[in-house]
């Protein structure tokens, strides 16, 4: 059993590997009062006034105390974070882990602006952690990239992948969870799939392109894809008809 494990966890690609361990290391780190939640959060004042810039980071990794949503989250993170990864960014790890920055970024943003606003900085005072909204948010991209593979809700329902940030938005809610966690990521996924595949499709132009200096952090091999031999993929030439 540990022996398969330990070749499951080796066989993640790196970005899922790191993202995974260090959430999980942080978690039990806490659990264990080794590590403070209040070193933790995001809290702008500490962060502008102190220069705590680490809570840009470390509020993307804690998953709250260690129980059944914890390890809920944990599969979510593991499932979809690698098959984003190893499938429609296979080969791209730094247009992924721009991806991730991205949907980063795009949630603090949400959080300190609408703290900002009346009537609602009340509601955004309460979201002091972003890990989960950052995994709802890869749950949202895939559900884009992948709509109609069918999916069962513990055996209750089937629905295809499209539905499912809905199917787990409600489930949240019948639990009593905070709804604006996973709008948050929705929202986050929402902007990163308009800007990454649909604004390009309409204009020709992508506003998303990975920075050169993302890309130099990361020696991606070449995604190779054969070719069968003896295969056409254009028009043969005029006197190549005439050659017999």
């Amino acid at each position: 059993m540990a022996q398969a494990v330990e070749e499951w966890y080796k066989q993640m690609p790196v970005i899922t590997r790191s993202y995974l361990t260090a959430a999980v290391v942080t978690t039990i780190g806490c659990s264990l009062e080794i590590i403070s939640p209040y070193h933790l959060y995001l809290n702008p004042r500490l962060v502008v006034k102190q220069y705590q810039f680490w809570r840009l980071v470390t509020n993307f990794l804690y998953f709250r105390k260690m129980d059944l949503d914890f390890l809920f989250h944990m599969f979510f993170l593991a499932r979809y974070c690698k098959l984003l990864e190893e499938n429609s960014f296979r080969g791209r790890t730094a247009d992924f882990f721009y991806m991730l920055l991205f949907g980063a970024s795009v949630l603090t943003g949400i959080v300190l602006l609408g703290g900002m606003i009346p009537y609602l900085s009340e509601s955004f005072a309460k979201i002091i952690f972003l890990s989960n909204s950052l995994t709802f948010m890869m749950v949202y991209v895939w559900s884009k990239q992948n709509p109609y593979i069918h999916m069962s809700f513990l055996g209750l329902f089937t629905f295809t992948a499209a539905y499912l940030p809905w199917v787990l938005l409600g489930f949240s809610v019948l639990v009593g969870a905070s709804a604006w966690v996973d709008l948050l990521g929705m929202i986050a996924g929402h902007a990163y799939y308009f800007l990454e595949d649909v604004y390009p499709r309409m204009t020709n132009r992508r506003p998303l392109k990975t920075p050169s200096l993302i890309k130099a952090l990361f020696a991606d091999d070449p995604v190779v894809v054969a070719r069968p031999a003896n295969v056409r993929f254009a028009a043969p030439q005029a006197d190549e008809l005439h050659q017999d």
